[in-house]
């Protein structure tokens, strides 16, 4: 087994990301920090590192247990990190308060016409 494995592969591997290409604009873009530091996607992972992934408003902090270049199943995806008990908790906390958003927010009575739709669009823009 290797000692360390490039950060994107890591996350491709670990299934945060749906492609590697995806993992590396994400590190790129600085929504990933490796033990603290925004880093490059070139940059190695070894275990014990810890990682702070950013995804879809979902703020993950993960410990690396294990290293992997290939993506396998879930559960081997599963195996090579372990989650902070605050990250779950935290993450928990938003995703009910996202939920109790979308049910109190307003929904349309009935889908929008041509004109609606028009509308809509010109508001957007």
């Amino acid at each position: 087994m290797t000692e360390a494995v490039r950060i994107d592969k890591w996350l491709w591997a670990a299934r945060f990301y749906k492609t590697r290409n995806l993992a590396a604009q994400a590190v790129t873009g600085g929504k990933v920090h490796l033990n603290g530091v925004r880093v490059k996607p070139a940059r190695p992972v070894k275990p014990g590192d810890e990682i702070k992934v950013n995804r879809a408003g979902f703020e993950y902090a993960v410990t690396v247990t294990a290293l992997a270049e290939r993506r396998g199943s879930a559960k081997v995806a599963e195996s090579l990190y372990v989650e902070s008990e605050e990250s779950q908790r935290k993450r928990a906390d938003l995703a009910a308060s996202h939920k109790l958003a979308s049910a109190t927010a307003p929904h349309p009575v009935r889908k929008p016409d041509k004109k609606a739709r028009r509308q809509l669009r010109d508001l957007k823009w």
